[in-house]
């Protein structure tokens, strides 16, 4: 039996009352788990199951090469984000996002905090922290565009050059990629709302150039909708 704190990405309904959840937790990064009779009528830990909620795990070691089961758990942070309409959006596309991104990823506690960091903000009523936080994502990965004295991104080869070479990457949008990289505060930075749509976008962009496999969320077009 072992103690593991993660932030719960997505679950998956098991016959009638199981579950096999995805998380990313502190001491071992992505990882899968069984969790059984959670859908039981008595259950009442079932509200607990939301996406990037925080939780505490004991884990049983199945036997060798199949998948760990939760004994128990327990809700480690209690935010309002569920039931504000725009955050529970966001948690919703960005635990979508995580849940692709990560799943090969080991321990990493550089992207655990930025997580926790991520909530924070957003529990801040900072609804453009899902822009920043994504770029915050590429930086930890290795593949954020480098520095540089142009005025344009180039997302194919993540370098700032002198002539736009994709037209979602006009001057103001790589203006926005070039402060957040370089602030020391890049939740500081503010776009304004109706830049935000186009913003993301270029993410989506880059991200495709540089994640392998990366697919558009699902509820890209719902966040896109409550953000209009």
């Amino acid at each position: 039996m072992n103690s593991q704190t993660g932030f719960l990405l997505s679950f998956i309904k098991y016959g009638e009352n199981d579950a096999i959840l995805h998380c990313f937790t502190e001491e071992e990064g992505y990882h899968t788990y069984f969790l059984r009779g959670i859908y039981t009528k008595k259950n009442k830990k079932k509200a607990f199951l939301l996406p990037l909620n925080k939780l505490n795990f004991s884990v049983r070691a199945g036997k060798s090469g199949s998948m760990q089961t939760v004994s128990s758990f327990e809700m480690l942070n209690l935010h309002d984000i569920y039931t504000d309409i725009k955050a529970n959006t966001v948690v919703f596309f960005i635990s979508d996002f995580l849940n692709q991104i990560l799943r090969n990823d080991n321990k990493n506690l550089e992207v655990f905090h930025s997580i926790d960091e991520f909530i924070d903000q957003l529990g801040a009523k900072n609804y453009q922290s899902h822009l920043i936080f994504l770029i915050k994502i590429l930086k930890i990965q290795g593949v954020a565009p480098l520095l540089g004295k142009g005025d344009f991104l180039d997302p194919e080869t993540g370098t700032f050059i002198q002539s736009s070479t994709h037209p979602i990457f006009d001057s103001e949008n790589s203006l926005f990629w070039k402060s957040i990289i370089s602030s020391q505060d890049p939740y500081g930075i503010k776009i304004p709302s109706p830049k935000r749509k186009n913003f993301l976008d270029s993410i989506l962009v880059y991200y495709h150039y540089h994640i392998s496999d990366f697919r558009t969320p699902n509820s890209l077009e719902i966040i896109q909708q409550i953000f209009e």
